[in-house]
């Protein structure tokens, strides 16, 4: 199948052909002919899937039909909006928009935070077709009067799961309230937990619906590993895995923006160029890291959760978990950054004695075991206690194996034993793998 023939039209696939796209992915082949259909759409599609196709190619041919009048008068109107999560993920919305929309007389702007308002608020004053937003910036906005969205007609609410996550239920109301109640609602998302089911029941008017991966699944081409290892030694055993194996493109993520900051400078001092990319960092200073990474002159970006949504790196062949995420699902979300579009990658975790209950909640939610592999001179001490674990929201949640269980064994040679999943995994690893350093200790599951 090819675009041409999803019913879009020869400009958007003249664009699509430039940047090298000749087939559909499934999410595209799905999603496109339900939104030029007009009708709302609730789609399930993990980062990587090509989704962002998926809706601003159809979104550029609703627009550019020349039989559709707009007012008669006055300016004409923003007509569609798309809400993002993050400052990265919306200036890469917004840039698809512009490439896709090339031979088309469409125009676009981002609205993010971050940066002046001002300039912003000048291009308001032009022609503005489609335009990308952050929610809080689009409410500054709103509150100045700068930004009418009486006559929208499609609204995109992009990786909602996250939005839900970083606090935004509240000011996607208030926007929501602003808009025509006759319009067109698309709303994706990785994962579909209660509260998402909860907005789309309120948002979607009978959606078609689309899932093209299974429900907080990660790519089949991503290969998993885990490194168990003592926490104050986690940043040597990064340092030497990059060494080891000339990791030329890694993304590694921290809990905190102090730890990315820390783990940057150590990396740094180790002659491994690297940066760290958070909230604190202004735009500029993101933007170029982000800019650096992509055209591999940076080798490693340490970036936290939040900060991460929306960095696309083709090809991108490293993902580290140099600490796991407190909620499971974030592990999916950050591997996704790797094994995209069908290419393979590596999701690599380097975990500690307070990260054991961590580990098995996310096995847990990929219904599989991780495999391990104990680096010679980085086995973990079999005595060490968990300590509570800094969530970098300003509480602390205690983490690590039931009182009372014996400390995992260490293996100095790592040599291997086979071991199948357990009964109602799923269908885990299987092979031969190192004896667990935390499995046998009786990880809590």
């Amino acid at each position: 199948m090819s675009f041409s023939t999803l019913g879009l039209s020869d400009e958007i696939v003249r664009a699509v052909t430039e940047r090298g796209y000749t087939a559909p992915t499934p999410i595209q082949m799905q999603a496109i002919p339900a939104v030029l259909s007009g009708g709302d759409l609730l789609a399930g599609a993990q980062t990587g899937t090509g989704k962002t196709a998926g809706f601003t190619l159809p979104i550029l041919h609703r627009l550019s039909d020349a039989s559709v009048k707009g007012p008669s008068s006055g300016r004409p109107p923003i007509r569609a909006l798309i809400l993002i999560p993050t400052r990265e993920l919306a200036a890469q919305v917004e840039e698809s928009v512009r490439e896709y929309g090339k031979y088309l007389k469409l125009n676009s702007m981002t609205m993010i935070g971050g940066v002046n308002i001002n300039p912003q608020i000048t291009k308001l004053k032009s022609r503005v077709d489609i335009l990308v937003a952050t929610p809080g910036r689009l409410l500054d906005h709103v509150q100045q009067k700068t930004v009418d969205l009486s006559h929208v007609e499609i609204l995109v609410l992009d990786e909602a799961d996250r939005m839900l996550d970083m606090g935004f239920i509240r000011d996607i109301k208030k926007i929501l309230a602003l808009l025509p109640k006759h319009r067109q609602n698309l709303l994706f998302s990785a994962t579909f937990s209660d509260e998402i089911k909860a907005l789309a029941d309120g948002l979607l008017n009978k959606p078609a619906m689309i899932e093209v991966a299974r429900r907080n699944a990660t790519a089949d081409n991503v290969a998993h590993k885990v490194y168990p290892v003592d926490r104050d030694k986690k940043r040597a055993l990064l340092t030497h895995l990059i060494r080891q194996h000339n990791w030329s493109q890694v993304l590694v993520f921290t809990r905190t923006k102090h730890g990315a900051n820390q783990l940057a400078e150590h990396l740094v001092k180790n002659d491994i160029p690297a940066l760290a990319i958070h909230g604190n960092k202004s735009q500029s200073a993101r933007t170029r890291a982000l800019s650096e990474f992509k055209d591999g002159s940076l080798r490693v970006l340490v970036a936290t959760d939040i900060a991460a949504r929306g960095i696309d790196v083709v090809d991108l062949p490293h993902v580290v978990n140099f600490e796991l995420p407190n909620v499971p699902e974030d592990y999916v979300h950050r591997i996704g950054r790797t094994g995209r579009a069908g290419a393979s990658g590596e999701a690599v975790s380097l975990v500690c004695v307070d990260e054991y209950k961590l580990l098995a909640d996310i096995e847990r939610l990929l219904k599989r075991e991780l495999p391990e592999e104990v680096v010679p001179g980085f086995e973990p001490d079999r005595n060490a206690k968990p300590e509570p674990i800094q969530n970098g929201r300003g509480s602390m949640a205690g983490r690590g194996r039931p009182a009372g269980r014996s400390s995992p064994r260490s293996s100095a040679q790592g040599a291997a034993k086979p071991r199948t999943a357990p009964a109602g995994t799923g269908g885990g690893n299987t092979g031969a793998r190192p004896p667990s350093l935390h499995r046998s200790g009786g990880r809590h599951r």
